[in-house]
């Protein structure tokens, strides 16, 4: 008797190496999908155009002889003539210098004091404490730099209250707001009460994203806190900390224009004067002209561009990711 095999149907084996091909949307399907996100986007976008990418168009200017009294395609191209102008102008080295300086303050000391801000603040077990330090900490961020500078004059002036207190004592009059000797020590404290809190919230987001079973975890190992806090907690926050680090670099020669400009005539410009200042006053208010200060800016722009590159090919080579990273 004959027997009937049933033939199993053909089967088509997957290959390791078996491409996946996948159907490209067209324009048209990308934008009905995706048009409330671009709507979103729109006011963004807008203000981006409108602040940003036409006004950096009259950089153009940093290469003519510039006069808003006639038109545009009238004023003559003089090259990099504004750029000689610039350097060899003896008061850019001083206020090159002045801001390298109070940037590299920022950098070295304020930085990390809002990384141990939020390490402190992560430790603490008391909801209702964090919360308040929390407050106390981050409310003078949203303070302008008038009410800082006369806070400081207020408490830490001639005529203020630890100067009234010491007078009282028996002791001198304090100068330290308006000696240019400790100025750099008064700017960082400003520095510190005015945005630590700001730098502080960054990294206290950073640290909630770490998952909390790794502490567990190394606790029931032996860890104490410090190598809880070596081991996992600072190579949690390391991308945020390399991230904001190169922002920071990024924009090392803008260090702020409020800060110095109100505190100038007490201190005198000789300390306090930084290229956002020096620019203001020689090219706003005095002679030099448009084409002068957009030849400052561009040269700003430049080292900024120049630093932020370095700092992220170094991060590359740490192994993170930095601001942006080759495909």
């Amino acid at each position: 008797m004959a027997t009937m095999q049933s033939e199993a149907p053909p089967t088509t084996a997957r290959t390791p190496n078996a491409r996946i091909v996948k159907r490209k949307r067209s324009a048209a399907q990308r934008l009905r999908h995706d048009w409330p996100l671009l709507v979103l986007a729109l006011p963004v976008l807008v203000q981006l155009a409108l602040f940003f990418y036409w006004p950096s168009a009259w950089n153009i200017i940093a290469f003519m002889d510039y006069s808003p009294h006639r038109p545009f395609w009238e004023n003559p191209f003089v090259g990099f003539a504004w750029f000689e102008r610039l350097f060899n102008d003896p008061y850019f080295v001083p206020a090159l210098l002045n801001t390298l300086k109070f940037a590299a303050a920022h950098l070295l000391f304020l930085f990390p004091l809002s990384v141990v801000l939020a390490l402190v603040m992560h430790s603490v077990v008391s909801t209702k404490v964090r919360s308040t330090f929390q407050s106390i900490v981050y409310l003078p961020y949203f303070f302008s730099w008038v009410l800082v500078v006369t806070v400081f004059v207020q408490v830490l002036g001639a005529d203020g209250l630890v100067s009234n207190w010491l007078m009282s004592l028996g002791g001198d009059r304090l100068t330290f707001t308006s000696n240019p000797d400790t100025f750099l020590v008064l700017a960082w404290m400003q520095w510190a009460w005015k945005d630590a809190g700001w730098g502080m919230i960054i990294f206290l987001a950073a640290l909630a994203s770490i998952n909390p079973s790794l502490y567990e975890a190394a606790a029931v190992d032996g860890a104490n806190r410090w190598r809880r806090m070596w081991h996992i907690t600072l190579p949690g926050i390391r991308p945020v900390i390399i991230l904001l680090l190169i922002l920071q670099i990024g924009g090392i020669l803008s260090v702020g224009f409020e800060q110095y400009q109100l505190q100038r005539n007490a201190i005198g410009y000789q300390a306090t004067e930084v290229l956002d200042t020096y620019v203001y006053y020689r090219s706003v208010i005095g002679t030099e002209g448009a084409s002068f200060g957009t030849a400052a800016g561009l040269f700003k722009g430049a080292i900024g561009l120049v630093l932020i590159l370095a700092a992220n090919k170094v991060a590359h080579r740490l192994g993170e990711q930095g601001i942006y990273q080759k495909s």
